[in-house]
C-alpha cells in the first residue's frame, strides 16, 4: 500500500509542477523501512543506465472552459462594443444591474437545456451590428453552425416619453419569431447616437 501512495505522491508532484521539479529519490530511500530488502532504482554518477517510468505518469485532462469564460464574459464585452463610447457610459449602471443578469440567466438556462458545455460547443458571435441595427450577439452551436439565441437591442421612440432601448432575445425553438423582453433603458428625449459610435 505504501508503494502505491509513494507513486501517487510522485505523480502529483510531477503533475502540479508540470514536470519542472522532480522529487528527490533520496527522500524515498529514507522513507523505506530499514528491513526492506528491495533495491532502489536510483541512478548514480557511476551508473550509466537511466530508467524512465512512463507508467507512473498521470495524464492531464483538458479542462473545459466555464460558462463564465466561454460565454458570459465575451457577451458582456460585446455588449459594450455595441454601445460604443457615447451610449455605454450613459446606460452602463442600469445595464449591469438590470439587463445583464437576465442575459446571464437566459444563457445559463440554454447551456443546461443543450446538455452543458461538455456536450455542446457553444460560442458568442464576434460582430455586433452598428448604425441602427439590433444585433448585439448570438449564442451559436459551433458544431452545427446554427444560432441558439439571438440577443438584440432596439431603439424605440415613444411619443411624449422619449427614446428607450428595448433589450430582448429570440430563440431557435420558435424559429426566432418570438420576442422575449429583457427590459428597457431610458435614453432621453433627444435622438440617440448610432451603435458602435
Amino acid at each position: 500500500m505504501k508503494q502505491y501512495m509513494q507513486k501517487i505522491v510522485i505523480a502529483l508532484v510531477a503533475v502540479l509542477t508540470l514536470g519542472v521539479i522532480s522529487p528527490s529519490h533520496e527522500i524515498w530511500t529514507t522513507l523505506q523501512p530499514k528491513n526492506d530488502s528491495r533495491e532502489t532504482d536510483i541512478p548514480t554518477a557511476s551508473n550509466n543506465e537511466y530508467h524512465i517510468g512512463l507508467s507512473d505518469v498521470v495524464p492531464l485532462t483538458e479542462e473545459l472552459p466555464s460558462i463564465q469564460e466561454a460565454l458570459l464574459n465575451p457577451a458582456h464585452e460585446l455588449a459594450y462594443v455595441k454601445f460604443g463610447t457615447k451610449i455605454g457610459p450613459v446606460i452602463e449602471r442600469e445595464f449591469d444591474t438590470v439587463i445583464f443578469p437576465k442575459i446571464e440567466e437566459v444563457i445559463q438556462q440554454t447551456v443546461i437545456s443543450v446538455g452543458g458545455l461538455e456536450n455542446r460547443s457553444l460560442s458568442i458571435t464576434q460582430s455586433p451590428s452598428g448604425q441602427y441595427a439590433e444585433k448585439i450577439f448570438h449564442v451559436t452551436d459551433t458544431l452545427s453552425n446554427e444560432d441558439l439565441i439571438r440577443f438584440h437591442v432596439r431603439t424605440e421612440k415613444r411619443p411624449q416619453d422619449g427614446y428607450f432601448y428595448n433589450f430582448h432575445y429570440h430563440i431557435a425553438k420558435d424559429g426566432f419569431t418570438g420576442h422575449h423582453s429583457l427590459g428597457d433603458i431610458f435614453w432621453s428625449k433627444n435622438t440617440p447616437p448610432k451603435w458602435l459610435s
